[in-house]
């Protein structure tokens, strides 16, 4: 009877673990668990850090499109039409793939048809925008120039859904928007221990990030750049999958607990 006693108090023991092991298990895994769960009719305001345009820098490639009249066809006819030029230049980058476009190179510098060379580097595309505004204006009448990153990459790995190298199709996107594009963190992601990796003035740099917290919409690296790379670790519960031993270790334990069952219940006390 003792035996049995002593059998029931370890199995409510091991149940009570469990249990509470499984509420740690969903606390981690929640976003922004610091906002209270009872605000459905009253928002909650969060802090948001200064977005700043990213700069072009050498190696960039840039899609420009030029769009104004046309001061061949008004001469010849009277009438004003209106023409557009596309940079095609064609620019390899990893991998063998090409992007069309026009690549910064090393001093910074673009070269444009008609236009010529002009100097990017260190601008947004809105300040490149005006300066090829400006050239393009000796050759072409009141010309409407547009200009975006064509290579604005971002790098998701780790425990997410897709991990893979993204194109950001919007200047203005964060950390949650590439997790989002990489099809969110699987469950075994550490929401606590996001790693963003930059390059900065040719030094790396690496900021963790809680995202069980809010306050990472106060971080300065919250927005991204192109070249960033994001790491999602792995909770102890996937090392834990996929030790060998432990689980070796796991299926004798289970196959001794059964066993054990088993003598118990016909053993008459």
């Amino acid at each position: 009877m003792l035996l049995k006693r002593n059998w029931n108090r370890l199995l409510f023991i091991l149940a009570i673990t469990t249990a509470f092991s499984s509420c740690k298990t969903y606390k981690n895994i929640v976003y922004f668990k610091d906002v209270n769960d009872s605000l459905y009719n009253q928002a909650q305001s969060i802090p948001l850090t200064n977005f700043t345009d990213p700069v072009i820098r050498p190696n960039d490639i840039l899609q420009v499109s030029v769009q104004t009249l046309d001061p061949q066809s008004s001469a010849m006819t009277g009438a004003q039409s209106t023409s557009t030029y596309n940079v095609q230049g064609a620019s390899s980058i990893g991998g063998g793939s090409t992007v069309q476009g026009f690549l910064v190179d090393k001093n910074g510098n673009i070269e444009l048809p008609l236009v010529g060379t002009i100097k990017v580097s260190g601008m947004t595309t809105t300040d490149a925008k005006e300066a090829i505004r400006t050239k393009a204006s000796v050759y072409y009448k009141n010309p409407v120039v547009n200009v975006r990153f064509a290579n604005f990459n971002i790098s998701v790995i780790g425990e997410v859904n897709r991990p893979a190298q993204y194109t950001v199709p919007n200047e203005k996107a964060s950390i949650l928007d590439a997790i989002a594009m990489a099809g969110d963190m699987t469950i075994y992601g550490k929401r606590e221990n996001v790693m963003l990796i930059r390059e900065e003035d040719g030094v790396k740099k690496a900021i963790r990030f809680d995202l069980n917290k809010t306050d990472i919409f106060q971080n300065p690296y919250f927005y991204l750049r192109q070249g960033d790379v994001i790491y999602v670790a792995p909770n102890k519960a996937k090392a834990a999958a996929n030790d060998v031993a432990t689980i070796r270790n796991i299926s004798i334990i289970t196959s001794l607990a059964s066993l054990l069952v088993v003598v118990i219940s016909r053993v008459q006390f």
